[in-house]
């Protein structure tokens, strides 16, 4: 299929081009060095910047992206505002799951990462260097802000997979790279290789929460949700608790999924915790993120996804996919320039959201972000529903 653009619109996009091809992510790469990491207010000038200069070059460098560009009638030098973003084509989060972009050599992909766990249809996303060190700022600047950087070495442990060159989901490779937020004593995973795949090895993590409960160092984990309650759960009603060392945190992130209905209050959850491991409410801490959509969100003390400077969102009706006012339950649609390499600038999840903008008790004045289910496409299996199946073996 041909795509045809008008003379006027070719002139454009050459000269734009021209001017920010050696710059490309020049206004990016300021964006993610925004060191006040909740400020959207003061970045939205920059924001649509960055973001008209992403489209330009995924225009000019991916055949499909322009296809889809021309289709909608969209030309990426009339963003002129964060405002002219809803007009912005999207790319379903399924779309992906067929079909493979690159806006860039594959030469040039220094990983490849993939949405789901071990069955399913996959997501393929390649990240290049430039991409990646995009992100470093926002991740130095979100994990100062969070307190997630210490000097002090803890012990993980990961309710998630044990990395290996064979698996290339996403959840492995930042789970493992949360790692780095403090340094290692021990790293123990509760998912673990054998010679028939993956086992979910609960008696190796309680032995290793035991060691962790007798060290002077904190224990981190990092995981799935249901993974974590369950085991609490679990521990709870065999009567064993721990008191772990001052200093230890409980993160997670990767969602529900199927295990949605069976998801506690979050007070409940909160008690369990302090209960079981005597970790308290404010060391407990959530992520929220996406291949597709490769921005951290960390909830606050309040337990809110603050929005942050480096991403917008987008809830949409899901009849009509017009944009709803906050407060409205709809689909998804998340906003960010810093990958290069593919265009996933304005990805659109399977997920029902509402973006609250009434004040948090937290301070901070950004919208929060509440994701309240999937839409239920059966086709899109993420990392933590491929390792929901080792759940159910194991439980």
């Amino acid at each position: 299929m041909q795509c045809s653009m008008s003379k006027k619109h070719k002139q454009i996009l050459v000269k734009t081009v021209s001017d920010c091809d050696n710059h490309i992510m020049s206004n990016v790469s300021k964006l993610f060095r925004h060191r006040k990491v909740y400020d959207l207010n003061g970045t939205d000038d920059l924001f649509a910047r960055s973001m008209r200069d992403n489209a330009l070059f995924q225009q000019k460098n991916c055949e499909d992206y322009r296809r889809i560009l021309a289709l909608n009638g969209f030309d990426p030098a009339d963003i002129k505002t964060v405002d002219d973003l809803t007009d912005l084509p999207f790319i379903p989060t399924v779309y992906f799951k067929h079909h493979y972009l690159s806006s860039v050599p594959d030469k040039k992909m220094f990983i490849k990462a993939t949405s789901s766990g071990t069955s399913g249809t996959m997501s393929m996303i390649g990240f290049d260097m430039k991409s990646l060190l995009t992100g470093v700022p926002m991740v130095l600047n979100v994990g100062r802000y969070h307190k997630l950087w210490s000097a002090r070495p803890v012990n993980y442990i990961i309710f998630g997979y044990q990395p290996t060159k064979e698996n290339k989901t996403a959840f492995s490779k930042t789970a493992y790279g949360f790692t780095f937020f403090a340094p290692a004593l021990s790293r123990t995973f509760a998912l673990t290789v054998t010679d028939k795949g993956y086992k979910l090895d609960w008696d190796n993590v309680l032995k290793a929460m035991e060691r962790c409960a007798k060290s002077r160092f904190p224990m981190r984990t990092i995981g799935f949700p249901a993974y974590t309650y369950f085991l609490l759960r679990d521990m709870k009603a065999k009567g064993i608790r721990y008191k772990m060392p001052k200093g230890s945190m409980i993160t997670m992130g990767g969602g529900w999924k199927s295990f949605y209905t069976e998801q506690p209050d979050k007070k409940e959850f909160y008690s369990l915790v302090e209960e079981v491991l005597g970790i308290p409410e404010d060391h407990v801490i959530e992520f929220f993120g996406a291949v597709e959509h490769p921005i951290l969100y960390t909830d606050c003390r309040c337990h809110h996804f603050h929005v942050p400077c480096y991403s917008r969102v987008i809830i949409r009706d899901p009849d009509t996919l017009k944009p709803l006012k906050n407060g409205i339950p709809g689909l998804l649609n998340l906003i960010s320039p810093m990958v290069r390499s593919v265009p996933i600038i304005s990805i659109m999840t399977d997920d029902l959201a509402i973006l609250h903008d009434e004040g948090c008790d937290c301070g901070e004045t950004s919208p929060w972000l509440e994701i309240i289910g999937r839409v239920g496409i059966t086709d899109i299996v993420t990392c933590a529903a491929g390792g929901e199946k080792y759940l159910k073996e194991g439980s």
